[in-house]
């Protein structure tokens, strides 16, 4: 049977080993956990591309200036619900113009600096793993989670 996929851009701003992560709150989905500061859904007629610009200017009020593909993740929570089949396209950036803060102080409690082997806890699973796999030298390409 053929399922709908919710498509999903993340920007993992790095500053050396650090990586810039937000503490969600109100969203509905793994609040109080820490999540990549710069993630969102791709809108229609939208490229994933375009969103991830798009998410870190809205969440971080950021120009990102170097994306660079990180790992495609294919994902599920195996439900059967379209909501939970998803394909998360990861990019890294080292370059940006602007100061990372918090925009949508909303849904974001917090936002800090971790080192890749000092991961705050709770992260958000699936990202925990893309973070844990960076730190062990890269993600492959295409990746799956929850299946």
């Amino acid at each position: 049977m053929r399922f709908q996929v919710v498509p999903a851009a993340y920007v993992v701003l790095r500053r050396e080993n650090e990586i810039l992560l937000q503490l969600r709150q109100n969203t509905g989905f793994m609040d109080g956990f820490w999540a990549t500061a710069a993630a969102g859904h791709v809108e229609k007629g939208e490229s994933v591309v375009e969103a991830a610009h798009r998410e870190a200017r809205e969440e971080l009020g950021i120009e990102v200036e170097d994306l660079r593909p990180l790992t495609a993740m294919h994902r599920t929570q195996a439900t059967g619900l379209p909501v939970d089949e998803r394909v998360d396209f990861f990019f890294t950036c080292h370059r940006w113009s602007g100061t990372p803060r918090l925009v949508e102080t909303a849904k974001a409690a917090d936002l800090g600096w971790f080192a890749l082997d000092a991961l705050p806890d709770p992260v958000v699973p699936h990202e925990r793993w893309v973070f844990e796999s960076l730190r062990a030298g890269g993600p492959p390409a295409i990746s799956t989670f929850g299946f």
